[in-house]
């Protein structure tokens, strides 16, 4: 430690008139590990200094420059309260010459200063030959301390007897002597705390002489004195060691990463690895205090886990501040991110649960405004990343497309990938967001359920535009837009409650191109149905050949939608079929009506039973056409106004034209018509005030059937 050059009220520390003597290291024991220190270099004093400069020779060769600094504050404190106290002479000390002491005593005074100066001791450890500084050397600091403890008691008894009246520099001297001492002693405690985590091991024995002589001090000066005196103020070593603490936790974690080239921070990678090395750095600095230093301490009652945990708290704290400032990019922000609030903060970071938790709790890592903007910063970056994860996925499904791959059977239902690496890219976020906080798995939960509405419209209009619309691809779609929904919306119901809507939509355009395939396939035959010819052939079996083939694709669709859709093509195969027995293409009279009738109710229990057969869930469809066919052949007309009755309770969604269209089938005259259709307007209005129970449920069957121009026609001649 560099001798700090102390100047107080004028007085020299030297004589002018004596040579200077050259500085001679000291020759006591010394530790490899303290030689590293250049040792600082003071002239000038009276002889009876140089076994203080040897000592704080010795000692500044433990010690670090930001020690020696701290420790050059301590003796310009020193001066500055010693010879402030040197000002204040007791008003009741006589003068020399009227207390008694001769010149005579005076001299012999002045001779045991000399030996005290010399040894370092009083007249009795004298005999043993050993200086304080030698002690301070040797680390033996309880000694050195009870020692100085003797001659600063000594010195206060002086200084109250007045004997430095007529030499008030012979006790700046030897206050001097004492507080260089106690701070060379001080220098020394900071260099065993800053050797206690080096590469050389843990010196059990010198901790605990540390920790008594802290304790020792603080039971000799509990508290500052009443008349100012500053050889018996508090030293506050206790302090000191805890300064000495945190900067050698400081120091160790400047470490991690030194090697490192400037502009560490610029990459990911090299960002984890630093804090990689630094955890452990920490956690290996941690463990060491935990298994070697804090027991050392605790055998002579001083608590030392605290007091590192806290300093290498703050030191990393501070190191992370530093990396915070400079984090840039997505990955980096997460990396800092998750270093804090996975690493650092786990709760075996240490290796062990032994220790107990500081009495009061650890101040954040990162102050609140910092990790809210880098939180900040990293939704931002975010939004971006997941944006263009969707364009990434949208472009894979194109790419297979364009390559005309047919998609791929899992467990007997086409698939696509889809849904995989859609589920994947939201898992993956939420995840990792969620390790970090709360707050941010839902602000990700968000970005997300935002990004892949947006994809959803993005990738519908895609594909219906694409040249890749076969009937498995389209399976394939719909058992993508199911899974999302099953697996996300109940896995995340209040974040993605919103993309049912998105996601029926979608399923639901996939599956009415599916239907357009069949309808097209499909509906020449259904011209043929009610016709003369059609009264001596079998025109229904072609029809229901197709759907039954069309139903081979729904084997290969998730089942929810597989009914659905099924559900759609019996519906449209029952509407179709009365769509054409209320327009006909040729009018059935007679005999050909009532046959027509029974070949209606025939074929409506073979569409029923094929539906049946396939696991259509839609019974309430098999009694429309029948309803129809009873109204065509009944031979009782009073019983027409019966079959209407039953028919538009059933099928709430029944328009007037259609009852007109039906009653136009029998020609039952003027009169008979307007009083069938003025009843069945009095049956309309009340299933309509009833509410409609049966259109609201779903069963829309008749609204979607149009009649054309040539039922108007004829509406208006009934």
């Amino acid at each position: 430690m560099p001798l700090p050059q102390t100047q107080a009220s004028g007085l020299e520390l030297h004589r002018p008139q004596e040579p200077v003597e050259p500085h001679t290291p000291a020759q006591g024991a010394r530790r490899a590990s303290s030689e590293d220190a250049p040792g600082a270099q003071h002239e000038g004093f009276r002889p009876g200094l140089g076994t203080l400069r040897r000592a704080l020779s010795r000692a500044s060769q433990r010690a670090s420059v930001r020690a020696s600094q701290g420790d050059a504050g301590l003796l310009r404190l020193s001066g500055r309260f010693l010879f402030g106290s040197l000002r204040r002479t007791p008003d009741n000390c006589p003068a020399v010459d009227q207390t008694g002491v001769t010149s005579e005593g005076s001299s012999k005074a002045k001779e045991d200063v000399g030996r005290r100066l010399s040894t370092g001791a009083g007249p009795e450890e004298a005999k043993e030959g050993t200086s304080v500084a030698d002690l301070i050397s040797e680390r033996q600091l309880l000694a050195a301390f009870e020692r100085l403890r003797h001659l600063e008691t000594g010195l206060v008894t002086e200084k109250a007897s007045c004997t430095f009246q007529q030499d008030p520099t012979g006790f700046a001297r030897r206050a001097m002597d004492v507080c260089l001492h106690y701070d060379g002693l001080a220098a020394e405690i900071g260099a065993i705390v800053r050797e206690t985590l080096g590469p050389d091991g843990v010196d059990a024995a010198a901790l605990a002489e540390l920790a008594r002589v802290v304790r020792a001090e603080e039971e000799a000066h509990p508290e500052p004195p009443a008349d100012g005196d500053f050889l018996r103020t508090p030293r506050r070593w206790r302090q000191y060691w805890e300064d000495a603490v945190r900067r050698s936790a400081e120091e160790r974690v400047r470490q991690a990463g030194a090697g490192e080239a400037s502009g560490v921070a610029d990459a990911a990678p090299d960002l984890a690895r630093l804090l990689a090395e630094l955890g452990a750095l920490v956690r290996r600095d941690l463990q060491k205090v935990q298994r070697e230093v804090h027991p050392a301490y605790a055998a002579a009652g001083f608590p030392a886990w605290e007091a590192y945990l806290r300093a290498f708290h703050g030191a990393v704290a501070g190191r992370l501040q530093e990396l915070a400032h400079d984090a840039r990019g997505f990955e980096q922000l997460y990396v800092l991110l998750d270093w804090a609030a996975n690493v650092y903060s786990s709760p075996d970071f240490l290796g062990s649960q032994d220790q107990a938790l500081p009495s009061e709790p650890l101040p954040p890592l990162l102050a609140p405004d910092v990790w809210a903007r880098l939180e900040d910063d990293y939704t931002s970056f975010l939004e971006t990343k997941i944006a263009s994860c969707f364009d990434g996925i949208l472009q894979l499904e194109q790419s297979r497309w364009a390559a005309a791959e047919a998609p791929e059977k899992l467990q007997g239902l086409y698939h696509t990938p889809l849904s995989f690496d859609v589920c994947m890219l939201v898992a993956e976020h939420v995840k990792a967001a969620g390790a970090i906080s709360r707050e941010l798995e839902a602000t990700t939960l968000g970005i997300c359920a935002r990004a892949l509405g947006l994809f959803l419209h993005r990738f519908e209009k895609a594909f219906l535009e694409s040249g890749a619309v076969t009937e498995p691809n389209l399976c394939a779609g719909i058992n993508a837009c199911e899974e999302l929904r099953t697996h996300l919306l109940a896995k995340f119901p209040e974040s993605f409650g919103e993309l049912e809507k998105a996601l029926g939509a979608a399923a639901r355009a996939f599956q009415k191109r599916l239907l357009q395939g069949l309808q097209g396939a499909v509906q020449l035959l259904f011209r043929a149905l009610c016709t003369k010819a059609w009264l001596t052939q079998d025109l229904l079996q072609p029809l229901m050949d197709k759907v039954v083939a069309f139903s081979g694709l729904l084997e290969h669709m998730a089942p929810p939608l597989a009914q659905e859709t099924l559900q759609q093509v019996h519906r449209y195969v029952v509407r179709e079929y009365l769509a054409q027995a209320l327009r006909p293409r040729e009018r059935l009279r007679g005999v050909d009506r009532r046959s027509g009738s029974q070949k209606m109710g025939l074929e409506v229990q073979a569409i029923s039973s094929t539906f049946q057969g396939l696991g259509s869930q839609a019974t309430w469809l098999g009694q429309a056409i029948p309803y129809v066919a009873d109204i065509l052949g009944e031979t009782y007309k009073g019983d027409i106004r019966r079959h209407l009755e039953t028919l538009i309770r059933s099928y709430p969604d029944i328009r007037r034209d259609h009852v007109l269209a039906i009653l136009a089938l029998r020609r039952l005259g003027r009169r008979r018509n307007q009083h069938f259709l003025r009843h069945a307007q009095a049956v309309l209005r009340a299933a309509a005030k009833a509410g409609g129970s049966g259109a609201a449920g779903g069963r829309m069957l008749l609204q979607e059937i149009e009649l054309g121009t040539g039922v108007d026609v004829l509406v208006t001649c009934i």
